[in-house]
């Protein structure tokens, strides 16, 4: 069945581990993300569901399915780059694949360093309702609306493809045309040519306000006109290429109606441990 452990003694190569991150000091309009890990943790425990995904994956019987607990204390957040860099690297060391739970979306910088140490050729798939490629915002270059253009500065992947988009600014249109992002808008999302496929390693970032807040109300950036809850599934089950980390960000439990959005995170959680164990 699925462990609880603190530590990563029990990972193994192939084994994949679910790390929280509670960290929101980066993030610009609201706080409360920090909150979000072991809620999302609790609801994919929830009785009121199960632990098989729709291919029929038990995740209770999944021998080196770990999870590994918080990284740190929400309350202490200091030199949280540092401790979400040491961890990460500790974890892909024995050859694992690592899920991370956010936190706000900056913690996908640190966790995209470490992982550009252990794969060549890094791909990341980004589901957003925002580009998150600000140099900088609030003056502050490791906001949660800039790491893409952290990760693009440092030439840490070879590919950033963003799918979702309905908040592009002309600053960030210029970045993404400077850093050869491929971005799909939501308007577009039924039209685009294909892009699911993926040559080399692929990282997904989840941002929950990919979807439409009427399917995950509890995000601190309500962005109408997203993705239903079905098309992110589908984006999941349809990847074309080889899924070897993953983070879910940018959920707020200050902002959630009856655990909706905790029960949708955790739906997602499933499907991305199972498209995982299928590879």
């Amino acid at each position: 069945m699925l462990k609880k452990k603190n530590d990563i003694s029990g990972l193994t190569s192939g084994g994949i581990g679910i790390l929280g991150i509670p960290f929101d000091r980066n993030s610009s309009y609201m706080k409360g993300a920090a909150l979000a890990p072991r809620k999302i943790m609790e609801a994919l425990f929830s009785e009121s569901s199960n632990l098989w995904s729709e291919n029929r994956l038990d995740l209770g019987r999944e021998k080196n399915l770990i999870d590994l607990g918080d990284v740190f204390n929400s309350d202490d957040q200091h030199n949280a780059f540092d401790k979400i860099r040491e961890a990460t690297d500790k974890i892909l060391e024995t050859k694992a694949k690592l899920i991370s739970l956010g936190g706000d979306h900056s913690i996908t910088y640190p966790i995209i360093q470490s992982h550009a140490l252990h794969y060549s050729s890094l791909n990341i798939l980004h589901l957003d309702a925002h580009p998150d490629l600000y140099d900088k915002f609030d003056n502050n270059k490791h906001s949660h609306a800039s790491p893409f253009a952290r990760i693009m500065d440092n030439k840490l992947v070879s590919r950033l493809v963003q799918v979702g988009i309905r908040t592009m600014s002309g600053h960030q249109d210029e970045q993404a045309r400077r850093f050869d992002v491929e971005v799909i808008h939501m308007k577009d999302l039924n039209s685009s040519a294909r892009w699911e496929r993926f040559d080399g390693p692929i990282y997904l970032s989840l941002d929950l306000d990919c979807l439409d807040p009427a399917f995950a109300p509890g995000v601190s950036h309500h962005e109408p006109g997203g993705m239903t809850t079905r098309q992110v599934i589908e984006i999941i089950q349809n990847l074309e290429g080889r899924l070897i980390g993953a983070d879910i960000v940018e959920y707020n439990p200050e902002r959630d109606l009856t655990s909706m959005t905790a029960m949708v995170a955790a739906k997602l959680l499933k499907e991305i441990i199972a498209k995982m164990v299928e590879q």
